[in-house]
């Protein structure tokens, strides 16, 4: 009992420890609550380190504690949730390198608090396997449209159909993550939160599902979710530009540029906070940027599209063809098999058996065949090929193919190469014509051409 007190209060004191963290911040004077909530779980993410997952490696996990097995509604006891946060932690360190270990304790339990903050408040002790499933899969790192495909194999019928109910339950769970870190006001659960995504009863398949939370905006209640993984890929872009209210000689992250004010920029610090100088106003149309440009690459950019005959616009955001797409299934989920490389597929589909790829083996048979000087010329001229490119090509080419000059001294000499077999094969059709002509006298026969010839043959 004093045990289990004092378990207890050690949990709360890390669950405190992590709230105030996240306060120290001041995420809270973020004036925009579509930012600040995705700030919010960012922290919440990076803090436990689940970043640093994929969503395939949850998926894995899931199995390994057979939750695959398990009905969505099955309920387990919060030491069977903290046994799979051990999974997925321990075996997070083992992909690791040794220098970049985490605290495999202090994550499981930031957690597991936050979780139980997020689902348990009560202390029931008590967490459903559907509960698990989607807070994790929106909480752990990867790809957005992975997450979303995952999602949907666990709210969709066999057929590849979604459930309503099941949608409806996916967004009262996962609505809570907001609400845990003080967001409830701006993205908490409402009846209407189905109907905002979906608004008439149809069927919705994947491609309609992913085409829904892709687009641009997405659906308010869930728009944080695209924001923190687009927060996540941004993280650690430099912009060399002056932040205009701050004048930061630099910006990480968003950069923001006023559509009305000339060369007005802000840093995202100060554009989540409402900083405004001079003549700008908080009012003024906003651009997100999330990549920098040079001046020279935008012209170049400017001049390809005003020469190309086709418009290269392209959507914001994926576009999903109105094939139905079928779902993930997880049934038989097995490691990759090594693929094969590109050159090792050429190499057995275009290399004869013998490995000689100037082989004439084709060439004797049809000499035996008919004995005619044209098949003797090109008998010939194979093996001056053969012998002209085993002589000039350097025996590491594979090596130097990343250097340009090497690479168009190599064009050049097997051009020359060319060249020369070319001239060779019409001047031994020239003397072949001649050699045919009936001769007028025994003695105006050339002696040269009569003993290559005879060599040929």
């Amino acid at each position: 009992m004093i045990e289990e007190s004092g378990r207890n209060s050690s949990a709360m004191a890390d669950r405190r420890q992590l709230f105030a963290e996240m306060r120290a911040l001041d995420l809270d004077s973020i004036r925009l609550s579509t930012y600040r909530t995705a700030c919010k779980l960012r922290f919440i993410q990076k803090r436990c380190n689940l970043h640093l997952v994929d969503i395939w490696n949850i998926i894995e996990v899931f199995r390994e504690n057979r939750l695959n097995s398990m009905d969505l509604n099955t309920e387990f006891s919060v030491s069977h949730l903290q046994a799979i946060l051990s999974t997925i932690y321990y075996q997070l360190n083992k992909r690791l390198p040794t220098t970049h270990q985490i605290n495999v304790d202090q994550s499981i339990s930031y957690l597991l608090n936050f979780l139980l903050a997020a689902y348990d408040p009560k202390g029931m002790g008590k967490m459903s396997v559907f509960v698990v499933k989607m807070a994790l899969a929106a909480l752990c790192g990867g790809k957005i449209l992975d997450k979303l495909r995952y999602v949907f194999s666990q709210i969709s019928d066999p057929n590849g159909v979604m459930i309503y109910s099941q949608f409806d339950q996916f967004l009262r769970e996962v609505l809570k993550l907001p609400m845990t870190v003080f967001e409830g006001p701006s993205f908490g659960y409402t009846e209407q939160s189905t109907r905002t995504c979906f608004p008439q009863e149809k069927k919705v398949s994947l491609n309609v599902f992913l085409d829904t939370f892709m687009s641009d905006p997405p659906p308010q209640c869930l728009v944080w979710l695209p924001l923190m993984h687009r927060l996540a890929n941004v993280e650690n872009v430099f912009h060399p530009v002056e932040c205009s209210y701050c004048h930061s000689q630099s910006m990480m992250g968003f950069r923001y540029r006023c559509q009305q004010c000339d060369n007005y920029q802000l840093c995202q610090e100060c554009f989540w906070r409402g900083h405004a100088s001079g003549s700008h106003s908080n009012q003024h149309q906003m651009k997100e940027y999330m990549s920098w440009k040079s001046p020279a690459k935008k012209l170049s950019d400017a001049l390809g599209k005003s020469l190309s005959c086709a418009t290269s616009r392209e959507p914001s955001y994926p576009v999903f063809s109105d094939t139905p797409e079928k779902p993930l299934n997880f049934t038989h989920v097995g490691p990759p098999r090594p693929m094969t490389s590109g050159n090792e597929y050429m190499l057995s589909h275009s290399m004869p058996s013998s490995g000689n790829p100037y082989s004439s083996k084709t060439i004797q048979e049809s000499c035996k065949n008919q004995d005619d000087e044209h098949f003797l010329i090109a008998r010939y001229a194979s093996r001056l090929a053969a012998d002209g490119a085993a002589t000039r090509v350097p025996a590491d080419i594979s090596l130097c193919l990343d250097s340009n000059k090497q690479q168009r001294q190599l064009i050049a000499e097997l051009e020359n190469k060319n060249k020369e077999i070319l001239q060779e094969i019409q001047r031994l059709r020239q003397q072949h014509e001649e050699a045919s002509q009936p001769p007028l006298d025994k003695n105006q026969q050339n002696p040269t051409l009569l003993a290559e010839l005879r060599l040929l043959r």
